[in-house]
């Protein structure tokens, strides 16, 4: 693997992380959100990662012949958490309301979301990290040639 392909694979899982964080903070920021341009409510949305992949056989035969560091990660989808259940509370006097007085807001917990950034930011750190080392031992192989 060369130093500039570990460069490539922690500047994709830092863009990763930076999108995951927007979705978080979007996520957030429509807690009580409960009318979209839609009529409908907010429904919490989901980032899903996978490796970065060329797709060719004849890389998958040169990745198994070699060890295989991999190649990054990118976005996969970004979906609707329709297995979250909305939340429902007895404010009668709100515009949404519906006929029993029940004004369905999103499922979005801010719980769940904050302990998500962490997530995120932590994983951004640590590839914040390999990408210095991998500059600083760049830097000592230019160093070594003086």
């Amino acid at each position: 693997m060369s130093i500039f392909n570990s460069f490539n694979i922690s500047a994709s899982g830092m863009t990763a992380q930076r999108f995951r964080t927007d979705i978080i903070s979007q996520n957030i920021a429509n807690v009580n959100t409960t009318r979209t341009e839609d009529g409908t409510p907010y429904v919490r949305k989901i980032v899903s990662f996978s490796e970065k992949t060329e797709g060719t056989f004849s890389t998958a035969l040169g990745q198994a012949r070699r060890a295989y560091s991999g190649s990054g990660v990118k976005v996969t989808s970004v979906t609707e958490d329709t297995a979250t259940d909305m939340i429902k509370s007895y404010d009668p006097a709100h515009p949404d309301a519906d006929e029993n007085g029940y004004v369905t807001y999103p499922n979005v917990n801010v719980v769940t979301e904050m302990t998500n950034m962490i997530d995120a930011s932590r994983s951004y750190e640590a590839n914040v990290t390999a990408f210095q080392s991998g500059k600083s031992m760049a830097m000592k192989g230019l160093e070594l040639g003086k």
